[in-house]
């Protein structure tokens, strides 16, 4: 299967658009948005095109093909708009054999790590990309914000396929890739 895998989107319609038109160009499978879907919190500014309500019901039309995570700015308020689940603090995704742990960030991060054993590990909340190969072999990726990132680094999301990580961004470059 093929997964595009998005975190903090923050309200932003214009952000979601351009992903949603990667994840169907790229004939993607499921799309795997790591928290932080459609309130931009109390630290960052109000996002260009904010428009909750037209990003939950473009999410709800593609429902079956989500998977999604609570990030910190997520509310069970939230979770009553949209048709797919969204309040878990994390997902266990087996693809191929291969054990991909999905979670936001604000919980487990690359420092604090769930225990178990985990081949991928994409988290969020920092809105800083990463992708590298731990000397284990264990594959760990931030996905970036598609709306605010930050450090001078420009707006990403991931793919992942087949045991391989890209990141991408939103004109459709691949920044890194491993696998």
């Amino acid at each position: 299967m093929k997964y595009l895998i998005v975190s903090d989107i923050h309200g932003s319609l214009p952000a979601l658009e351009k992903v949603l038109e990667y994840f169907h160009k790229l004939n993607c499978d499921m799309l795997c948005i790591l928290g932080d879907i459609l309130n931009y919190g109390p630290r960052n500014r109000i996002p260009e095109g904010i428009n909750p309500q037209e990003i939950t019901a473009s999410l709800n039309e593609m429902a079956d093909q989500i998977i999604a995570i609570r990030g910190n700015c997520d509310s069970e308020v939230d979770q009553m708009l949209l048709q797919f689940p969204i309040m878990a603090d994390y997902a266990l995704i087996v693809d191929n054999g291969k054990r991909i742990f999905l979670t936001h960030g604000h919980i487990y991060n690359e420092e604090q790590q769930p225990k178990g054993k985990h081949d991928c590990f994409f988290y969020g909340h920092t809105h800083l990309w990463k992708l590298e190969k731990t000397e284990d072999g264990k594959m760990i990726c931030n996905t970036g914000s598609v709306t605010f990132p930050k450090g001078g680094k420009e707006p990403t999301f991931a793919i992942y396929e087949h045991g391989k990580i890209s990141i991408h961004n939103l004109q459709g470059e691949i920044l890194k890739s491993i696998g």
